[in-house]
């Protein structure tokens, strides 16, 4: 098979302990319509739901060492009752957390079978990793406009569009001013639109849904969450650095960097694009490390990768044309909690509960793999709750 892609049969002869498991389907998967551990198998299944490319692990593994010391006791009051880190696991679906502090692991636990070896998937956790790799492409010159870069000049197929003038910036920050309707349980929404495109696996056919989209308000003045507008980002630096995500990914940061495993990520046709808003699978410690990267400001073996600020500004509020500011920066969310905004904290999330959550002030990195019944982000703990409890529990250093 061509370079970076998975071979279905290749992945199961190499002795991945969950291939066999029975999964659900995709749809399912957004609908809310599968049973808990079929879920959990599905979870840790994803490159079975689509063709998928391979992350390439390689070189020496940045080891994680363990600290002789734990969380010690972390709870959370929600309303009048006040839940434990045992009760958080159980009623949030937790299959999987990991505390990293200064570098070193605090905690780690796995559950519902999965364990250091398990690929998760990611959701929209993905959307931050693509953002991430859109900074890179700046750093090395790829993208030579940087965010003032506009989406027509990169994508054909959206050329006369109402994306064809949006730049980079609007794109990141989620504010095009083109319409979409996110709502995943909707089979007539445009997330659902997309989702079909994607699983029609048609070169081109995810960019023909977003071609069509209409403008609802200029570009820069209203924040819409889009998983689509994450898939042109995927297409513009794809096209722009002249190698799929997964490759770039892999040659910028998952080799150097020292991940452990190799991880998979979807592509929106066989050996096309990756879909830039979802479908990467990895380990819960490498997720941990691609924290840590950003925790140590962008840099592998102290040379950064990304443009001089950009973390501070793809993490943190943004400010939309006319002054309204935004808990989203470049496809990050900024902390939404008093206690996280004051440390300045920072979270990709996903739909189904799994988070990648960055603490500069705490030096901290948690990690969550989760199997939420239902895409619509309720989870009965709000989790930066419990990342703050940690955060506060660490003080003591």
């Amino acid at each position: 098979m061509p370079p970076g892609s998975l071979d279905h049969t290749a992945s199961r002869a190499a002795g991945y302990r969950h291939a066999e498991e029975p999964i659900g389907s995709v749809t399912d998967a957004y609908s809310g319509h599968l049973t808990p551990d079929l879920a959990v198998a599905t979870y840790r299944n994803i490159h079975r739901l689509f063709p998928s490319r391979t992350i390439a692990a390689g070189g020496p593994v940045r080891e994680l060492s363990r600290s002789p010391r734990g969380l010690g006791e972390i709870s959370v009051a929600v309303a009048d009752q006040r839940y434990d880190l045992y009760d958080y696991l159980a009623l949030n679906s937790v299959t999987g957390l990991l505390v990293l502090h200064r570098g070193q692991i605090r905690y780690e636990t796995y559950q519902r079978g999965n364990g250091p070896d398990t690929r998760w998937m990611s959701m929209s956790v993905a959307k931050s990793v693509t953002s991430t790799l859109a900074g890179m492409a700046i750093h090395d010159g790829a993208i030579a406009e940087g965010l003032a870069a506009r989406v027509g000049d990169y994508v054909p197929a959206l050329a006369g569009s109402a994306y064809t003038e949006v730049t980079l910036r609007e794109l990141l920050m989620m504010a095009s001013g083109v319409g979409w309707n996110e709502t995943y349980t909707d089979p007539g929404s445009d997330r659902r639109a997309l989702l079909a495109a994607q699983l029609e696996q048609r070169p081109g056919a995810a960019m023909a849904v977003m071609a069509k989209l209409p403008r609802v308000a200029p570009p820069g003045t209203r924040h819409n969450y889009s998983t689509g507008e994450t898939q042109i980002l995927a297409e513009m630096v794809s096209r722009a650095v002249g190698c799929p995500l997964a490759d770039y990914l892999a040659q910028k940061l998952w080799q150097p960097f020292g991940m452990e495993a190799d991880a998979t990520w979807w592509l929106a046709s066989p050996q096309g694009i990756e879909i830039g808003g979802s479908g990467i699978a990895a380990t819960l410690r490498d997720y941990a490390r691609f924290g840590q990267f950003l925790l140590e400001g962008g840099c592998v073996a102290g040379t950064s990768l990304l443009p001089a600020g950009w973390i501070a500004e793809a993490t943190q509020p943004s400010v939309l044309v006319g002054g309204e500011s935004v808990d989203y920066g470049y496809m990050w969310w900024s902390g939404w909690t008093e206690p996280s905004r004051r440390d300045r904290a920072f979270a990709a999330r996903g739909i189904h509960g799994q988070y990648l959550y960055v603490n500069p002030r705490r030096e901290l990195v948690i990690v969550q793999h989760a199997a939420a019944p239902k895409p619509m982000g309720r989870m009965v703990i709000e989790p930066m709750r419990l990342f703050d409890a940690v955060a506060a529990a660490l003080t003591d250093g």
